[in-house]
């Protein structure tokens, strides 16, 4: 089994961490399902899922049941590119393939959203904190 990358969005600061994980702690659940942080190493921590990509690169879309690739027509949404310009049209439906809502044994990135704050901030539990910037101080 190959290793999963987690991507932390935090909408507070509108910053993301990322971090691999060997163990797929995260299989079987689907797009908007909440996850408790313990099992990522995120004590206190409540996250959502809200997307990610297979190991082919192919996003995951909330409609589509599964953890496999599909061939569908969409009209918007995750797969389709707004420069398209058939796609401006009314009606026009193109043929994108796409990764089911589930998380399974080929989804290799998984983003997820923090709605509950542990008592670590994120910066310092993915090993990211900043150091204090010093001010400039003016020549006399």
């Amino acid at each position: 089994m190959t290793e999963l990358k987690i991507v932390v969005s935090d909408p507070k600061t509108g910053k993301s961490f990322q971090k691999a994980i060997a163990e797929n702690s995260l299989s079987g659940m689907k797009i908007g399902q909440k996850v408790d942080g313990e099992g990522i190493g995120l004590s206190g921590y409540e996250l959502e899922v809200t997307g990610g990509s297979d190991d082919s690169g192919f996003g995951m879309r909330s409609d589509m049941e599964g953890s496999l690739k599909r061939s569908a027509l969409l009209t918007g949404g995750v797969g389709i590119k707004k420069k398209v310009t058939r796609h401006k049209e009314q009606g026009i439906r193109l043929r994108r393939t796409v990764a089911g809502n589930t998380i399974g044994a080929k989804t290799a990135q998984v983003n997820l959203k923090v709605l509950k704050y542990g008592s670590e901030t994120l910066a310092k539990l993915f090993g990211k904190e900043e150091a204090p910037k010093e001010e400039k101080k003016e020549a006399a």
